[in-house]
Formats: C-alpha cells, structure tokens, sequence
C-alpha cells in the first residue's frame, strides 16, 4: 500500500498505534490505547489542558479516563486522527456515552454526527427504532443535563411515536415521566391521544409489578381503536373489569404514581372514565372527581383527546386510480412521472387529511416540467384530466403563484428541478404554508376556510416526474433552532 496518497488513511495507521505513540491512555475497563500527544492537543483544548499543564500528566507517560470505556475512546481517537466516524462504528449501545464524552472533550462535530444519525434513524423508520431506548437511557444513568440538547431532541422526537408502537420495556417509567413532563401542557406535535398515555402508562407499571398484572391490565385497558370498533362500546371492557379486579392494584398504584400528574384526565372521553379507568381502581378518587367536575363546569365529555398538536404518521403514496391517464406511478407509489403527450394531469394521493391534525408531506422535483403544481384538492368531484381553474383545487405552481378557483396570488420565488417542497396543511385552522427549499412561507392569505376533506395533489405535464414523502425534517429544524437560541 502506497503512502502519502490519502492523508485519511495515512493517519489512520497511527491510530492506537503503539509504534508511533507517545502517550498511553488508560480506559475504564482497564485497556490501554496508544496515542501522539501533539496531535490529541492539536484537535482538543482538553487533551491540550490534560497534557501540557505542566502538572504530573504533562511528564508521565499514561494519563487515565476511569469512566471512559475504551470503545468509545477507539472512536474518539479515530475522530481526532481522521475527522471523521464509521457509520458502523455507531450503534444503541455506545451512542448515548460517546455524545457525553464528545461533550467532555469539546468535540462538537462528533455530537452534531450523532444528531445527524438519529434523524436519519427517526426518518428510515419513524415507528419503530430504538431512540425511545436511547430517551430512557440518558435519563436512568443522569448522563446528560435537564438542558442537553441531545435529552430534548430525543423527548421531541420519540413524542411522534405513538406509544402503541413503542415496545414496553423500550420506555423505563423514568424514561416515559420525562417524555410526559416534556409534553405536558406544552403545544408540541405528540403522536398519542391521552387515553392512550393513560393506556401505556399503566400497563407499563403493571408490568414492573408482575407479568400477571401486566397481562390483566393488557386485557382490562382495550386501544381506542378496540373502543370503537366494539360494538357494545365501553361495556364490555366495563363488565371484565367488575369480573376482574387486579389483586395488585395497590402496587401499581405506586409504580404509577410518578406519572399521575403528567396525565391530563380532561382530554380523555368521558365514558371511557367511568365505565373503563374509574373502576380499574389504580387511580386516585381525588383525580377521578376533579376530573368530573372540571368536565361538568365546561359542559364538555373531554378537551381535544390530544396534548399539544396532534401529529398524523402517514405513508404517503400515489393512487393510480385516481389520476390522468398519460401519467404513470412508479417507485412503489413514491413517484409519478409522465408519457410523452402528457399536459396538465393531475394526480392525488391515496391520503385523506380530515378531522383535525397537522398534516405535512415533502414533494420533490426530481423532474420539473414547464409548469408543475403542488397543493392538495377535495377527495371527489376532480377532474384529473382538465385540470385548469378548478373551485376543489389548491396548488403552488413552480411560478411561485398560489391558484383556486382561476384566481392566484404571488406567494414565493420560483423553483424547479431538484427542488423540496413541504406542504403544512392544518386541518385544526384549515388554512396551509408551504415551505419551498428550506425556507417556510406564511399561509396562505386566500386559503382560511379550507374543506373539511382534502388530497394532497399534483399537476405535471411531460417530462415531469415528482415525488412524495412524509415530512419529519421541519420539526427537527423547529427544535433546532429552539434549543440553539
């Protein structure tokens, strides 16, 4: 192998090499690693301070880090050697330690690496990966500070999560307090309504009990879904309850107690209290009062059934059957691209965004044509092969013009190929914002009193090719911004 071709990989030979060291490093587990102290001090104001203070380190030949386990060392070295990081080398064991002591040693890029790599986690697979472990992990151990960005990032995301997809034993009680605490009474995007919070966390404490607590109280509390899908609705689940009341129920009251106050008992519906939680008899008869009375006072069964800003996990995908007959998907459902006579045909996806949420997808030009459209229409009454001036249309044209009903606005600069557009449709307010290559719009002044039903949509002609995706990346950059300011 030839040298001086690739300063990379000519460093990384020096890398725990005990030939060209000058300084042995003594891990936790008590293995030593080999290491230059010029260049340890040249990339770190620690090492530099630990190494040349003129204090006994400064002349003896070993210094010690008794709490640093030498894998995580072994990259920290490869970090300061190379700049850079195997994404191998990353994994749900070492992650949450090498951020800590990336922390320690003033190394900033290794953390922003990290962030890097659970955003990427989140958006592969943002129902089922391994950052609720990483939540519960940081705070067991105390690794982090109440302030880290690291600990909020991850409360932020896992709070997308519906708990129904989180596997118990992921979230300790620990782990889902700070998740509740984080949440609770705050707007944040959160992915579970409370009865559901109210569902998860008592299972979750019954199963610290005993694993016969955790299967009678699995059977005793069904999902909303279960709920309604009964059709003796809550009475079923009522009568197993009376039939059988969980011997433990003292115990889980006290593994359920820290989380009590991070429950809001107003949002969940108020047949569901009485007739499914009042008579599992694990909640306190205070909380079940006020509740009722709270309830009373406003005149209403519940509030919202959602903390915070309810936030809609949805595979958006195009539908084949709904769309011009010069266009074709492909990709799964992911793109649509068109023949070669193909102008101005539409083609909705297979969402409906109603009820109320937040609703957001990325579409991406990977192909403009000479004018492309971006919006959403109603579900019925389109026409999918004329599809100019429709009153059930609301589109962004790459022109940066708004249009509905033949009538448009200038509301951006224009874009074209490679462009990402996100589309921030809030069925709460009815109203919409478009962010177009990072940069988010106001809504849409014109757009106010949307319809209860909408499809996201797009219009292309020949040679467009567009593709849709869920969105995760804008709340990353919202908490960001907040956590840096």
């Amino acid at each position: 192998m030839f040298r001086g071709n690739s300063l990379e990989r000519d460093l990384k030979l020096l890398i725990n090499n005990q030939k060209y060291s000058d300084i042995e490093i003594l891990c936790k587990d008590e293995k030593v690693l080999y290491g230059s102290r010029a260049i340890l001090a040249a990339r770190s104001f620690v090492f530099e301070g630990l190494l040349y203070n003129g204090m006994k380190e400064s002349r003896e030949k070993q210094i010690s880090f008794p709490t640093i386990h030498s894998s995580i060392m072994e990259i920290i070295l490869e970090y300061v050697y190379t700049g850079s990081i195997d994404d191998e080398h990353l994994t749900k064991d070492n992650i949450i330690e090498l951020y800590y002591v990336a922390d320690y040693f003033q190394l900033g890029n290794i953390q922003d690496f990290i962030m890097t790599t659970i955003r990427k986690i989140l958006e592969k697979n943002h129902t089922k990966n391994y950052l609720p472990e990483l939540l519960s992990k940081i705070v067991d151990t105390k690794a982090l500070s109440a302030d880290s960005t690291l600990l909020n990032y991850l409360a932020e995301t896992v709070a997308l999560i519906p708990l129904n997809n989180i596997e118990y034993g992921q979230l300790s009680i620990a782990g889902l307090q700070y998740l509740l605490s984080y949440t609770h009474e705050k707007n944040k995007v959160f992915g579970t309504p409370e009865y559901e919070v109210f569902r998860y966390s008592s299972i979750l404490a019954a199963k610290q009990v005993s694993d016969d607590a955790f299967q009678v109280i699995m059977r005793q509390l069904p999902t909303l879904e279960e709920i309604k899908s009964s059709t003796s609705g809550c009475q079923n689940s009522k009568q197993s309850i009376a039939n059988r009341i969980e011997p433990n129920h003292q115990k889980i009251c006290i593994e359920l107690e820290p989380l009590m106050r991070f429950i809001d008992f107003s949002k969940i519906n108020v047949e569901i209290l009485s007739d499914i939680i009042e008579p599992l008899n694990i909640i306190p008869t205070e909380i079940i009062l006020n509740t009722y009375r709270q309830k009373a006072k406003l005149n209403k069964t519940d509030l919202g059934g959602f903390r915070g800003i309810p936030y809609n996990f949805i595979d958006y995908v195009w539908d084949e059957m709904a769309c011009g007959s010069k266009l074709v998907v492909e990709d799964n459902g992911k793109v649509v691209t068109t023949r070669d006579d193909c102008f101005d045909q539409g083609i909705k996806s297979k969402v409906i965004c109603e009820d109320k949420g937040i609703f957001e997808w990325d579409v991406i030009i990977e192909t403009n044509s000479d004018l492309s459209m971006i919006g959403f229409c109603t579900p019925e009454n389109f026409d999918f092969e004329n599809t100019t001036t429709q009153s059930v249309e609301w589109v962004l044209s790459t022109e940066g013009n708004c249009y509905n009903s033949g009538l448009d606005e200038a509301y951006c600069s224009s874009f074209g190929d490679g462009a990402c557009i996100t589309v921030h449709l809030n069925m709460n307010k009815r109203s919409c914002a478009f962010t177009v290559n990072g940069v988010k719009y106001p809504e849409v002044a014109r757009w106010n009193n949307l319809p209860p039903r909408l499809c996201p949509l797009v219009i292309l002609s020949h040679p467009g090719r567009i593709r849709i995706k869920s969105h995760l990346e804008t709340l990353f950059d919202d908490f960001d911004e907040i956590t840096h300011n």
